[in-house]
């Protein structure tokens, strides 16, 4: 149960008092009857909320797609740097949204931001051993030493990685899978075999891909499709 004025605040563009002002001019109703009073609790799951007779679209849970860019940290705010709740769009920013794992301020590509605490769980709890996938550039030649050393499980100096995949697709460049996120894993992974990442950027969570026409930079809402590939139990 809920107060309906911030209900209908969260998940439209109006402030409380703006909303506060509709309800005493009896313009909003619930299930058909007119509200004269903006602190009264309801359940937005089974009510039908309308504004002039126009039905809210109401939504709980909210499931956004980023592709994000260079220069943003991973989190829901910092008074020092950028974060990638800026680049959300106006109408879902008062819905209590926060970054589903982390990407490093340098590191580019997909990236989920939700207020679904459980969706959230499912994706970054290292028991649920969901792939994720990048593209890389380091500044050495790739090698077969770091394909078989990255199968076999890297060892870093305060912990050992699970098996990880590298394809090599260039010189210097190739893609890694792995079904953890310790801090600046692949980052420190290559620094085992002496190299350094110049560029990395995430293009894939469980079954989903990052799409090929979301600009760097553009957030937008996953698609019904989207959401049912991140849910799929063998994108472990």
């Amino acid at each position: 149960m809920e107060r309906i004025d911030k209900i209908i605040s969260s998940q439209s563009n109006f402030s409380r008092k703006e909303v506060k002002q509709m309800i005493l001019r009896k313009r909003v109703t619930v299930d058909g009857q007119i509200v004269d009073k903006y602190d009264i609790k309801i359940d937005e799951k089974e009510k039908i909320i309308a504004i002039d007779g126009q039905a809210i679209n109401l939504k709980k849970n909210i499931y956004l797609i980023l592709n994000k860019p260079r220069g943003y940290i991973s989190a829901t705010e910092d008074k020092s740097q950028k974060t990638v709740l800026e680049l959300v769009p106006e109408e879902f920013k008062k819905r209590e949204l926060f970054p589903a794992g982390r990407l490093d301020k340098d590191t580019t590509g997909l990236m989920l931001i939700t207020n679904d605490g459980v969706m959230a769980h499912n994706i970054l709890s290292p028991r649920k051993h969901v792939k994720k996938i990048y593209e890389v550039v380091i500044d050495i030649d790739m090698s077969e030493e770091m394909i078989n050393g990255f199968l076999e499980g890297v060892k870093l100096s305060d912990a050992e990685c699970k098996s990880a995949e590298l394809k090599i697709t260039g010189r210097c460049s190739g893609t890694v899978t792995i079904r953890e996120g310790r801090y600046h894993q692949i980052k420190r992974m290559f620094g085992c075999f002496g190299a350094k990442v110049i560029e990395l950027n995430r293009i894939g969570i469980g079954n989903l891909i990052l799409p090929e026409d979301l600009k760097l930079g553009e957030c937008r809402e996953l698609s019904h499709e989207e959401l049912e590939k991140i849910q799929e139990k063998n994108s472990i």
